[in-house]
């Protein structure tokens, strides 16, 4: 595993909701079937959590679990501990069809915090933040690129890919602009 370097060295922006950069995290795909032996105790093993529901995550401190499609599932820990994560998902695994990707490197995570830290997103993404429950992970896009998002802490965590990073900084700090407030 490479030194861990954030995609874009922790970048920030103060506007009416604050951006930051907050890579570089541990993050691990696991595609494996739901119902397969051994699956949510290798994930509780790993993230300290169960498996989420759809289209949920479920947090243990600095570890997660977020649900991203009916057999794949997205375990956040510190970058640290990745190597061991996946020997031990391959351990809690063995025998089982399953795959278990280090992604860390190929992903930027970003934090958006504020009072109004919805309405950045409001501005960029088509879904119904309204209709979002708490522990809800939502997959949509951020303009014309992928994302996966969710409300913790105050504030809504962003996770997309790495090749991206830069602009979706630039989207993110161009919708919290100060003035650029909604209605």
């Amino acid at each position: 595993m490479s030194d861990p370097v954030s995609a874009l060295a922790g970048a920030s922006f103060p506007g009416f909701a604050t951006i930051r950069e907050i890579g570089p995290l541990g993050m691990i795909t696991l595609r494996a079937k739901p119902g397969t032996p051994g699956l949510e105790a290798a994930v509780r093993a790993v993230t300290g959590t169960g498996l989420p529901p759809q289209r949920g995550i479920v947090t243990a401190g600095n570890h997660a679990c977020g649900w991203m499609s009916p057999d794949e599932y997205l375990l956040i820990l510190p970058y640290a501990g990745v190597t061991a994560a996946l020997a031990a998902l391959a351990q809690g695994l063995a025998g089982q069809h399953h795959l278990a990707a280090d992604v860390s490197d190929a992903r930027a995570v970003f934090r958006i915090e504020g009072l109004k830290a919805d309405q950045v997103l409001r501005k960029l993404t088509p879904a119904d933040l309204d209709r979002m429950e708490a522990g809800e992970l939502r997959r949509s896009r951020l303009a014309q690129v992928a994302a996966a998002f969710w409300a913790a802490d105050g504030g809504y965590t962003v996770v997309c890919f790495r090749s991206v990073a830069g602009y979706v900084m630039g989207l993110l700090s161009h919708a919290a602009t100060p003035g650029a407030e909604l209605g």
